[in-house]
């Protein structure tokens, strides 16, 4: 599918939950996030940010009385959905990309290969999985996140975490992994002109 424009729009409904995206890779960086998770909201508006995507994700519908599971899923489903649409046949992308950013005492490295494989491979130090942070989020939400917004994309994302000191703060932690994320999105998702078709020996992605 052609898109020379690189926007897209995209609706996921369950039962559960409503979620709208609307994104434009080639954007300035703004966003207007409203998940009705504060601490996701946060995260998801540095990720636009850093990586200069155009981005809206607005939730109608959702069980937060219950937990923050399902739209935190259905958050990273949309948002893997909409890049694919807004990336189209993925002519001339760079595909690959890694990108380091620390936050005070973490270092997060996220590497990306925009595949059309879906892959996953988290390492967080078993400690990091103790720590909670605001709306009650854990690492382990970010993990879920970070899987349905990859196998939806169709994507493989590689995420290592480092500490000066062999510590972790939560809110630091999701934060660098989130900016990392956005900086090696822009970059794998930008255009070699030198490439006119997708970066496969196969021609297709």
């Amino acid at each position: 599918m052609k898109n020379n424009k690189r926007i897209a729009k995209y609706l996921y409904k369950t039962k559960e939950t409503e979620v709208s995206c609307k994104l434009n890779i080639d954007g300035k960086g703004k966003s207007n996030i409203k998940t009705g998770i504060g601490f996701l909201d946060h995260m998801l508006e540095l990720f636009a940010y850093h990586g200069l995507f155009d981005l809206d994700i607005n939730i109608k519908k959702q069980d937060l009385d219950v937990d923050i599971h399902h739209t935190n899923e259905d958050a990273g489903i949309c948002l893997g959905e909409v890049f694919k649409k807004a990336l189209g046949d993925k002519k001339g992308i760079r595909r690959y990309a890694t990108a380091f950013v620390p936050m005070e005492e973490v270092v997060a490295r996220v590497i990306v290969d925009i595949s059309g494989r879906p892959f996953v491979n988290i390492k967080f130090p078993r400690s990091v999985y103790r720590l909670i942070g605001e709306d009650n989020y854990t690492i382990e939400y970010c993990r879920q996140f970070l899987e349905s917004f990859s196998r939806h994309f169709s994507i493989a994302v590689y995420v290592k975490l480092e500490s000066s000191h062999g510590t972790f703060d939560l809110h630091h932690t999701v934060e660098a992994i989130f900016k990392a994320l956005g900086r090696a999105l822009d970059e794998a998702t930008s255009i070699d002109k030198r490439r006119k078709e997708a970066p496969s020996t196969k021609g297709k992605l």
